[in-house]
């Protein structure tokens, strides 16, 4: 049986190689300098090991107690994921991949939010817009109708918004109305950073009263995501919770082809109806940037509809999304600013899940101490709420 090294001083106790493994692979601390130099010297520092150990958000106790019970906990926590997420993402055309120890401690953070506000308001109601399609086999167009009414606004909302992102606070107002909270990545604000290389655009948790929407990014950097698309994502996922369907999500608006995906084609047509599209014309990237701000979306995805509708061939297409691409690859870089630790975790939790948790507060039902942690990650001190509560 092969073994880790733990060293504590001069003093060594050695455990289970597959019990290392197992434990940190299946986690965020998987690519952490700390685990890829043990698994090459088969020895670790205590010290490491119980601070990886708390990155990973597990007990370091763990890492001495048999593969039986490793096995079982491990099971345990996967269980209770995937009944908030799939581990498979939904990659409508993208070869894109995202693990769920990229999302792991993200995921466990929503579903504990949830858990607890349906713990304490008891005000929360069945939610009318989960699995609302989910058997549905109408046209594209009358389920746009449909999930439009259910969601509370139509593409004129939209379009009558002032900026993109205008647009999106519109968005992200109506769905939490509706108890569909929505999280913003908040890179130094969450329990773990997204790596890099998890490029996916957001993820839906499961819940039947409140589910959870968890929408990337707006940091500038390699995976930003204009406000265009952060619109058409976020109506996405909320056809993804229609449907049923929670996971994460990935996919390209940088394709010739249209995504064949009854829930892309929907989105499309929430956001750039048939009926409007078809009448306007196209002549060339002018037409296209302009069509893209009236209807709050990217360049590129309406260069999709387009393609989709017919006002453009694959040749124009292509053409477009290029030049597209080539102007988004040249942009001048946002300088990414630190913001306020109450404005970014305001983004985080979302405003709705924010008031509900400050209306329990002030009814007694949760200790200050306790808001700091399930809320605000305690990042802010309990004599602080009061600047939380004004960033609302």
């Amino acid at each position: 049986m092969s073994t880790i090294e733990v060293r504590l001083g001069e003093a060594s106790v050695f455990i289970e190689s597959g019990v290392f493994t197992a434990l940190f692979d299946a986690s965020v601390a998987s690519s952490r300098a700390p685990y890829l130099h043990a698994l090459e010297t088969s020895r670790i520092k205590f010290a490491d090991l119980v601070q990886l150990a708390r990155v990973a958000d597990i007990p370091y106790t763990l890492f001495f107690a048999s593969r039986e019970t490793v096995d079982h906990q491990l099971k345990k926590k996967a269980d209770t994921l995937l009944a908030g997420v799939s581990k498979d993402a939904f990659s409508l055309n993208s070869r894109s991949q995202v693990r769920l120890a990229d999302v792991e401690l993200i995921v466990k953070d929503l579903l504990r939010k949830q858990e607890t506000l349906k713990r304490l308001d008891r005000s929360l109601t069945t939610n009318k817009v989960v699995g609302c399609l989910r058997r549905s086999q109408g046209r594209v167009e009358d389920d746009a109708r449909l999930l439009s009414a259910a969601l509370g606004f139509t593409s004129n909302d939209l379009k009558t918004a002032r900026t993109k992102s205008a647009a999106l606070e519109l968005l992200i107002s109506r769905l939490e109305a509706r108890q569909i909270l929505v999280a913003q990545s908040q890179q130094n604000f969450m329990p773990q950073r997204l790596p890099q290389h998890a490029k996916f655009s957001g993820l839906c948790v499961r819940d039947k009263k409140i589910p959870f929407i968890f929408l990337t990014s707006g940091d500038a950097g390699e995976n930003f995501e204009p406000e265009g698309r952060r619109v058409f994502t976020l109506v996405l996922l909320a056809v993804f919770v229609a449907h049923a369907k929670f996971a994460p999500v990935t996919y390209s608006d940088r394709t010739a082809e249209p995504i064949t995906a009854r829930e892309y084609e929907l989105t499309e047509e929430m956001l750039m109806p048939r009926a409007e599209i078809q009448d306007l014309s196209v002549s060339g990237l002018d037409d296209v940037r302009a069509h893209a701000v009236t209807y709050r979306v990217t360049p590129s995805a309406f260069v999709m509809r387009a393609r989709r509708l017919g006002l453009v061939d694959r040749l124009q297409a292509e053409d477009h999304l290029s030049e597209l691409a080539r102007e988004f690859a040249e942009r001048p870089k946002r300088q990414a600013r630190s913001p306020l630790a109450v404005n970014a975790l305001r983004k985080y939790n979302g405003v709705e899940f924010s008031h509900r948790m400050l209306n329990q507060l002030d009814r007694g039902s949760i200790s200050k101490r306790e808001f700091c942690r399930v809320v605000l990650q305690n990042r802010i001190k309990p004599e602080q709420i009061h600047q939380f509560r004004e960033a609302l």
